[in-house]
């Protein structure tokens, strides 16, 4: 018995989810409420295209009710008559407007009531039949006059412009044959503006290397004699650079790799000079511009860097080569001389290029220095 008694309840529970849901779903679709409904008939002389039972009745943009039968006219085929439900303290005249709007741009077709003057009467059942409203001649053409005229207006549109939409379509279809041809290109655009703007994978370090510079020179015995002030070397654009350079047999230069220097090369140049005068015990100082002379400086020397490059004809060999300018302090060209000097590379790798580079600059280094020490 408990448990019959237990079954009963659950099912009446499930029963009174049910009739509650029902129950609000009758209540929104009634508009909030289920107050008592007033039925009205509406007579249309013309066609409802599109107005189906379930629709919605607006007084004044306000819904409230819905359309709940459509029959046509026995005795006039032409006619339709509308049956709609609305709440009963809608104030329905006698001199009502009814209309067929749509709701949206793409809505389905609504009853639309509008109007009513307070010296007209309330519409009241006779005989026991409710309340005919009769809509106008042309209430249900505006809608479709509506759409009709809209459809006209776009098909102008199309009809005027049909040259330049040909036109654009024409251009799009150019445009993405052009893009899935270079879309290899488009990649990497996309990969340069990522990594432009701190994304993507982390760059690897480039690796850098720095000249080396012989310890000692021929010339230390006559080295306390001079004073020397040793100016930025002046070099072509492409030679103010980090990165490690060739040059081919036709003088194109081109980056080397993706090794670099440890300064830029008039910068590492002025130095490791500096530091092979101070190697052979020469008193020399640094000018940051051409021209300049510290006051402690008899001669200046002036450098021109003409080549520091590996050259690759058929074997890789670093070849340096600069003009060297010693100016007196009348301003007055004492001496010049080209010094060049190369060394073949082991092969191929960086290490190897970086020693050939560094047994080249020490032979121009010490033809420098011995040089210098004759001239002065």
């Amino acid at each position: 018995m408990e448990t019959r008694a237990r079954y009963i309840s659950v099912g009446l529970f499930v029963l009174a989810i049910i009739v509650s849901g029902f129950g609000f779903v009758y209540w929104l679709d009634n508009n909030g409420g289920l107050g008592e409904r007033t039925i009205y008939r509406i007579r249309f002389e013309e066609s409802v295209a599109g107005l189906q039972v379930g629709a919605s009745v607006q007084f004044n943009g306000i819904r409230v009710g819905e359309v709940t039968g459509l029959q046509l006219d026995k005795d006039d085929p032409r006619r339709v008559t509308a049956t709609i439900a609305v709440d009963q303290n809608t104030p329905l005249r006698a001199d009502t407007r009814v209309g067929v709007t749509s709701q949206g741009l793409m809505g389905t077709p609504a009853v639309s009531l509008n109007g009513g003057t307070l010296r007209s009467p309330l519409l009241s059942a006779a005989h026991g039949e409710p309340p005919v409203l009769t809509a106008n001649r042309g209430a249900t053409q505006d809608l479709m006059q509506s759409a009709h005229q809209t459809l006209q207006h776009v098909d102008q549109i199309l009809s005027d412009n049909s040259e330049s939409i040909k036109s654009t379509i024409d251009n799009l279809k150019t445009f993405s044959g052009a893009l899935a041809r270079n879309s290899n290109r488009v990649d990497a655009i996309m990969a340069g503006l990522e990594h432009l703007a701190g994304g993507g994978p982390t760059e690897k370090p480039k690796p850098i290397y720095d000249l080396t510079v012989p310890s000692t020179f021929p010339i230390s015995s006559v080295a306390p004699k001079m004073q020397l002030s040793i100016a930025t070397p002046t070099a072509i654009v492409a030679l103010q650079t980090q990165r490690m350079l060739a040059r081919s047999s036709d003088g194109q230069i081109s980056p080397l790799g993706d090794a670099q220097w440890s300064d830029a090369l008039p910068n590492l140049i002025q130095e490791k000079v500096l530091q092979g005068f101070e190697n052979a015990g020469i008193t020399a100082t640094a000018a940051s511009a051409l021209g300049e002379q510290p006051v402690a400086s008899n001669d200046q020397l002036l450098i021109d860097l003409r080549n520091f490059a590996i050259v690759t004809n058929p074997t890789p060999v670093a070849d340096i080569a600069f003009s060297v300018k010693i100016v007196g302090q009348n301003g007055r060209v004492v001496a010049t001389k080209l010094i060049r000097a190369t060394a073949p590379a082991a092969g191929t790798d960086t290490p190897q290029i970086v020693a050939a580079f560094n047994t080249a600059f020490g032979e121009a280094l010490t033809d420098l220095m011995a040089w210098t020490a004759r001239s002065i």
